[in-house]
């Protein structure tokens, strides 16, 4: 359900869904079976999610997507939670030292 009103909205030019995700490895693209849910703007990862409670696995898995695209942001999002705010998690790769210095940007 979600899929589909992210597509038919006005947001659709901003946002890719079930984006392919390809490895490339000794100069060969590996077809891996990777594939984003969400790549908001062309820099976050969304990851949706319905499970108990978030593992390390999941953890591991955004990161593994991070790596390969290129990218530093990234949302896991457990839908199966009472409050939603609860099963929002922020995955940040190689983060800044120093955050205030201007070069410093997530993008």
């Amino acid at each position: 359900m979600l899929f589909r009103s992210v597509s038919q909205s006005r947001y659709r030019s901003y946002i890719q869904r079930q984006l392919e995700l390809p490895v490339k490895y000794k100069g060969s693209v590996l077809d891996c079976g990777y594939r984003l849910d969400f790549l908001v703007e062309g820099f976050l990862v969304v990851e949706i999610k319905s499970v108990a409670l978030l593992q390390p696995i999941h953890e591991a898995q955004m990161l593994t997507y991070l790596k390969l695209g290129n990218w530093n942001l990234g949302l896991l999002i457990n839908f199966n939670m009472a409050a939603l705010k609860d099963g929002v998690r922020r995955v940040v790769l190689n983060y800044p030292e120093n955050p205030s210095a201007p070069s410093a940007s997530l993008r």
